[in-house]
C-alpha cells in the first residue's frame, strides 16, 4: 500500500512565496558562513592523512519546488575549502538542502567535481537542534553515484552527515563516508564549526514582489 496519494499532478495551491518563512529548521543554514578549523582524515597509500582546513558556505533560499502534490521549500548551496597549508581548492561541493513541510523530510543533494553524486536524507520536526541525513550506495531512492574509477579505487558505500546548530548561531557538522579502498575500509571523516558573515538573499520570488 503506498503512502503517496492516488493524485500525482495537482500541484498544491496557495503556496506561500516566501521561502526563508518556511525553511524549517533549514532556516538556521540559511546565509553566508566560513569556518576557520576544519579537520580531515584521508586515505593515502602510507595510511590516514589529517589535514586541517578552512571554509565557506554559501546557502540562499530558492522559490518552492512541486512534484504534483509534493512541496519543497529549499536552499541552494556552494562550498569550497581550502587546506590551511596550500591555495589550491582542497574540495568544491555544489547542492540543494530541501525541506518538506508536510512530512519532515529533509535531503541534501551534492555534487563534486571528481565525478561523484549523492542524495541524502533525513527527517527533523522544524524547531530541530540537529539533523542527521544518509545516503547508501546501491538504493534508487538515497543513494550515491561515481565514476567507474572510484567505484574500483575508492568506492564509497555510506554517507552521513550529523548537523548541530548551537546557541550562539553557529553549526557544526560530522561528515563520515564508509569508503572501500583496494578491498580495505575506511572511515573518511570531516568536521568543522561554521559562523554567519552575511545574511541571505531572499528567493527570486520575494525580490519580483518588492520590485
Amino acid at each position: 500500500m503506498s503512502d503517496f496519494p492516488e493524485d500525482i499532478f495537482t500541484e498544491p495551491e496557495d503556496v506561500d512565496p516566501e521561502a526563508l518563512a518556511n525553511l524549517g529548521p533549514l532556516r538556521r543554514l540559511a546565509g553566508i558562513w566560513e569556518g576557520k578549523k576544519g579537520a580531515d582524515v584521508n586515505p593515502k597509500a602510507d595510511g590516514p592523512e589529517h589535514r586541517e582546513y578552512t571554509e565557506r558556505t554559501e546557502m540562499q533560499p530558492i522559490d518552492p519546488q512541486a512534484n504534483g502534490p509534493q512541496l519543497f521549500y529549499g536552499l541552494r548551496y556552494h562550498t569550497r575549502i581550502l587546506a590551511t597549508d596550500e591555495d589550491a581548492t582542497f574540495h568544491d561541493q555544489v547542492g540543494y538542502w530541501l525541506w518538506e513541510p508536510a512530512t519532515g523530510l529533509i535531503m541534501q543533494t551534492l555534487a563534486i567535481p571528481r565525478g561523484q553524486i549523492a542524495m541524502a536524507a533525513g527527517h527533523a520536526k522544524p524547531d530541530a537542534t540537529s539533523l542527521v541525513l544518509t545516503a547508501t550506495r546501491g538504493t534508487t531512492e538515497y543513494g550515491i553515484c561515481s565514476t567507474a574509477f572510484l567505484e574500483h579505487a575508492f568506492r564509497t558505500d555510506s554517507y552521513r552527515i550529523e548537523v548541530t546548530f548551537h546557541p550562539d548561531g553557529g553549526w557544526s557538522y560530522v561528515l563520515d563516508t564508509m569508503l572501500m579502498v583496494h578491498g580495505k575500509p575506511f572511515q573518511h571523516r570531516d568536521t568543522n564549526t561554521l559562523y554567519k558573515v552575511a545574511e541571505p538573499t531572499p528567493n527570486p520570488l520575494m525580490l519580483l514582489g518588492k520590485r
